[in-house]
């Protein structure tokens, strides 16, 4: 598959609600993810956890899009939105934009871009 079957495959299962499915086929062993400058997480043991604390603190999905996305080589760029409830209560709109590194058909590397206000 090219990058942006891979990629476009990936975001498919994400928005069916499949995020940790989706983790687990599609990231390397060795992957490194980053939230905006903060320190990256290393190794997809470090990273799964990470991605579970996300899902567990969702109480209702209210709904997700790609509003855009490119591929560049080995690269892909997505732009996504996110409407979510989090356990206490609160209800938001989220946006972020996200760039993937792809190795032999799985992510080694993705950083995600957003405000935090």
């Amino acid at each position: 598959m090219s990058t942006q079957e891979l990629d476009q495959a990936l975001n498919r299962q994400i928005l069916s609600g499949d995020i940790m499915g989706a983790f687990d086929k599609y990231y390397a062993d060795d992957i490194v993810m980053q939230e905006n400058s903060s320190d990256p997480t290393v190794g997809k043991a470090a990273n799964r956890e990470r991605e579970l604390q996300f899902v567990n603190s969702i109480t209702e999905f209210h709904g997700a899009a790609v509003v855009s996305s490119a591929v560049n080589g080995d690269t892909s760029f997505g732009e996504w939105e996110m409407d979510v409830t989090f356990q206490g209560g609160q209800r938001y709109k989220l946006a972020q934009a996200s760039v993937r590194t792809w190795e032999n058909g799985q992510i080694v590397r993705e950083r995600f871009y957003y405000s935090k206000g």
